[in-house]
């Protein structure tokens, strides 16, 4: 049954308690405006086929398209970005696919890519 609901799904997000590790809220020990630069880089291009459309620094996310390789679907990510105890960060993404009932784990491998990026980009203090 959890394998037939993977297979139906054609978003993802992180959470808190996500089962899987790659899919948790990050939180880092890096003020806001510093995490937040380097979200909107790695989401304007330094990932192959992102791009940033829409951004509210006042709001704290950023919205961007993500353009698969093969057949060209444009999907929605929004990275959610909070001060969080003092100069600390919360990260949260979601991933929506436009088009089709599933995605067959796209959107979760997105939010993990990125995720992945920002963690060795805020760790490395660029």
């Amino acid at each position: 049954m959890r394998l037939l609901r993977a297979l139906i799904r054609n978003r993802a997000a992180t959470a808190t308690d996500h089962a899987d590790p790659g899919l948790r809220t990050r939180r880092y020990s890096a003020p806001l405006p510093l995490v937040r630069e380097d979200a909107r880089e790695i989401a304007d291009g330094g990932l192959a086929g992102w791009k940033v459309t829409d951004e509210s620094e006042a709001d704290g996310w950023i919205r961007a398209e993500a353009t698969t390789r093969f057949f060209r679907f444009v999907d929605d990510v929004e990275i959610e970005l909070r001060a969080d105890d003092g100069d600390r960060t919360r990260v949260d993404v979601r991933s929506a696919s436009r088009v089709g009932v599933t995605d067959l784990g796209a959107n979760a491998r997105r939010i993990r890519r990125f995720l992945r990026q920002l963690d060795r980009a805020v760790a490395g203090g660029d």
